[in-house]
């Protein structure tokens, strides 16, 4: 949040906003003159987020069912757009720049939040050696470390408008067990794996990350942080 340097009575978007984590933060930025509107491609996300603003008593958040490639809202709609750990998974970002360019007001800013590569970034380490046994994604280039190289998306954003750099900061997080990881970070990837395929999975991850026992363990990911302002 301290690089979306928003003010209060600003109007944000928050695209790929889940359970609400980020939303409910921007809330608090704005405050109760100002607007988030939180976008998510799915439903029982936002069935969670809806109850959590609810009991929060939030009443300056809309949620919206919806896609970076194609955002439900008016052109010039917001002051900032917020994208955290969501543009790895869209499928046309060219398409995603485009509306991002489109909702934004002139000199509105975007900041958005993506992993590094398996080397820098544990978490995309562990879950691309869980993914390596499971089907084929029917769309390639998406996923954990798909942006570990962002230039591409930088150049998209360039060509409709939109200025904006890298900076990479590393974030971490401790599990107490590597159980707790794989059911966390894993469990969705594998769920539809046979029970020997599954475990297969479960050891490859278990001898690469957890070398010397199945006990706490600190990841370490890289992060690139994309900041941008469109052109007035």
């Amino acid at each position: 949040m301290s690089r979306l340097e928003s003010s209060e009575g600003e109007s944000v978007l928050d695209i790929g906003t889940g359970t609400g984590i980020v939303v409910e933060r921007a809330a608090a930025h704005v405050g109760p003159t100002g607007q988030i509107v939180g976008v998510d491609i799915s439903p029982e996300m936002l069935t969670i987020a809806r109850n959590q603003i609810g009991t929060l008593g939030l009443t300056n958040v809309i949620l919206r069912e919806g896609r970076a490639e194609s955002i439900p809202a008016d052109n010039d709609a917001f002051d900032a757009v917020l994208a955290s750990l969501c543009l790895m998974f869209v499928v046309d970002r060219a398409a995603a720049a485009r509306e991002i360019a489109r909702v934004l007001r002139p000199g509105g800013r975007l900041v958005a939040s993506v992993w590094t590569g398996p080397d820098q970034c544990d978490l995309v380490r562990f879950q691309q050696i869980a993914g390596r046994f499971a089907e084929t994604p029917p769309v390639s280039g998406v996923g954990p470390g798909a942006m570990a190289n962002p230039d591409q998306f930088l150049q998209q954003l360039a060509d409709v408008g939109i200025d904006a750099h890298v900076e990479k900061e590393t974030l971490g997080f401790d599990v107490d067990s590597f159980a707790m990881a794989w059911d966390v970070f894993a469990g969705v990837t594998t769920a539809r794996l046979s029970t020997e395929r599954k475990q297969q999975a479960k050891d490859a991850a278990l001898a690469s990350m957890w070398p010397f026992g199945e006990g706490p363990r600190s990841f370490r990911n890289e992060t690139q942080f994309i900041v941008g302002r469109k052109s007035i």
